[in-house]
């Protein structure tokens, strides 16, 4: 006896509302999840410790109050723009970016400000840059 083989149909899944609800699944989690992840430090700064240094005849002194004006060897700036900055340290150091460049700023003072300061600094060629600090009260 011969049997007449069965022809089968060929099984196929539809693949194609799985990929939809995968792809919607992706872009939702695409859109509700953040990336970024934003905190906030409590910095404290230190105090100096260490012997007063001399002051010198011949120096760039910077100094920035908590508004962020700029003044620069006993001058008050009319803004804190870097220009302005730029041009009132080159006029007082005419053109000699040998001399110390001191940084004093405010304890309050935006960090923007003393960015600034020592960009200048950078920008003029200058290579003793100092930041001053405040004594501790034990002293």
């Amino acid at each position: 006896m011969k049997f007449r083989r069965q022809s089968r149909e060929e099984l196929s899944v539809n693949v194609t509302p799985l990929i939809d609800v995968v792809f919607l699944l992706l872009i939702f989690f695409m859109v509700s999840t953040t990336f970024t992840k934003e905190s906030r430090l409590a910095v404290e700064l230190p105090k100096a410790t260490g012997e007063a240094s001399e002051s010198l005849a011949d120096q760039i002194e910077v100094v920035i109050n908590k508004d962020g004006q700029y003044t620069v060897n006993q001058r008050v700036l009319i803004n804190s723009q870097i220009a302005t900055l730029k041009r009132a340290v080159e006029q007082l150091s005419k053109g000699k970016n040998d001399l110390p460049f001191i940084v004093t700023a405010d304890a309050k003072t935006p960090h923007e400000y003393v960015v600034r300061a020592m960009d200048v600094a950078g920008q003029l060629g200058y290579q003793k840059l100092s930041i001053t600090t405040q004594r501790t009260e034990a002293e």
